[in-house]
């Protein structure tokens, strides 16, 4: 593939002018891939294929829109729904019936919940369901484990601490603007480590407004694990056990991935693959607990919109109807199989982890981030938008997967060269990877 990135590369300085970060994503900023190569700005998207600005197109074997576009991009049927929204308004001086719709599918799909609210990102959800736990309980404190979005409560974790969300899970995060009133209000836990939960409660026990975790992630939940958790909140006196499944809902199933894991928490929040790249976020609850939402202020305009529950109930009768979780899984499963089989043939030391649809590696050598720059390069040379993250759409067939596997090979092929000959650095075009969220395991 004959790539030229001019307007591609333009728009990126442009960008650093205007906008702080250059991107409102860190995971979409291109030095997350490889400055100078990632395209960074795409033109148009259909299918599992994106064009960039300068026309080239590529197959899209990477992060699928962060883990939004999970049926793929310009979904037909998840388009269709919104045009006719569109057709007969957005937003008016009256409420959109779809939001009740969606709230009682959603209601249906989890047995156990009873209530909902909407939002329309995941991480502004996340701070509603954490405001109506600490309403509820009328505590402040939370233990936490993983990564859960941008807003004060979460940042919180580093202040007046050295690098607690640094060793927890993402260096260099700084908590300036975040109320320094808000220090001693958060205490990390790492997944499948339950002595450090079971050590917090010991000494908040009756301070917790609420424990707040993704259910699964890059490993599979220790036998008992999600269980223990699940009790020891119970014993918590009334605190508030949080699933965040933004990243993990719709995954497993049509729903969230704590129904295949067969553990109940009493909020659970989703956002990405519930609209297929459209804004929408729910919160789901017990009326116990969501009740609360009416003792404090949670408000917004454009939470109000239609087209946000109408992607969304567009999106979960596709999933019902088209089996589109275990097509993920699938897809996911013969990724993770196609890098360990690359891997062996061509001696490289690499680390696969995560869900199947939501997969990655790692290369296991200093270079890490050099080696993830040089294989983004090489496969941008055979048209694929891929990184060390492979995020499975439903829009992926197996002859995608088969293609991009060939690919893989060769990129792993040159790699090996590149390291026995010592020469990965000078075979770059771009710049290193810089260093992005780092999962627990």
């Amino acid at each position: 593939m004959n790539q030229k990135l001019t307007k591609c590369l333009e728009m990126q300085e442009r960008a650093k002018k205007c906008i702080p970060g250059m991107t409102q994503l860190l995971s979409k900023r291109p030095d997350m891939f490889s400055l100078g190569v990632w395209p960074g700005y795409f033109s148009k998207a259909k299918g599992v294929h994106v064009w960039d600005l300068d026309g080239n197109k590529y197959i899209d074997m990477s992060i699928s829109g962060i883990g939004a576009n999970v049926l793929g991009y310009a979904d037909p049927d998840v388009d269709e729904a919104v045009k006719n929204a569109i057709a007969n308004g957005t937003s008016c001086s009256l409420n959109c019936p779809e939001e009740v719709e969606l709230a009682e599918l959603l209601c249906e799909l989890h047995p156990w919940a009873e209530m909902v609210r909407f939002a329309r990102a995941g991480g502004e959800a996340m701070a509603v369901a954490v405001r109506i736990a600490r309403a509820h309980t009328g505590l402040d404190k939370i233990a936490f484990c993983g990564y859960h979005g941008w807003h004060d409560w979460y940042l919180a974790a580093n202040l007046g601490t050295g690098n607690a969300l640094g060793e927890h899970l993402l260096p260099g995060l700084s908590p300036n603007g975040v109320p320094k009133g808000l220090t001693g209000t958060m205490y990390p836990f790492r997944y499948n480590h339950l002595d450090e939960l079971e050590e917090i409660m010991a000494n908040h026990r009756k301070e917790l407004a609420a424990v707040v975790m993704e259910p699964i992630r890059s490993v599979q939940p220790a036998p008992g694990f999600l269980e223990s958790v699940r009790e020891l909140v119970k014993e918590a006196g009334g605190a508030v056990l949080i699933f965040d499944e933004v990243s993990a809902g719709f995954r497993l199933c049509a729903g969230g991935a704590h129904l295949a894991l067969g553990v109940v928490p009493d909020i659970a929040v989703f956002s990405k693959a519930l609209g297929n790249g459209y804004p929408i976020a729910a919160i789901i609850g017990t009326a116990e607990v969501m009740q609360s939402a009416q003792s404090t202020f949670i408000s917004s305009t454009n939470w109000t919109e239609r087209v946000g529950s109408t992607a969304a109930l567009a999106v979960i009768e596709k999933f019902q109807k088209c089996s589109v979780a275990e097509h993920l899984i699938a897809v996911g499963e013969m990724v993770q199989k196609g890098w360990e089989e690359a891997a062996e043939r061509h001696g490289l030391d690499i680390a696969v982890g995560g869900i199947p649809p939501l997969s990655h590696f790692n290369f296991e050598l200093e270079n890490a981030l050099t080696l993830k720059a040089y294989f983004v390069q090489l496969m941008l040379e055979r048209g694929f938008l891929a990184s060390n993250l492979f995020y499975a759409m439903y829009a992926h067939t197996e002859n995608h997967v088969r293609r991009y596997l060939e690919a893989v090979d060769e990129a792993f092929a040159e790699i090996a060269r590149a390291l026995e000959q010592n020469a990965v650095e000078n075979r770059l075009k771009g710049l290193p990877a810089h260093a992005g969220f780092r999962r627990l395991a």
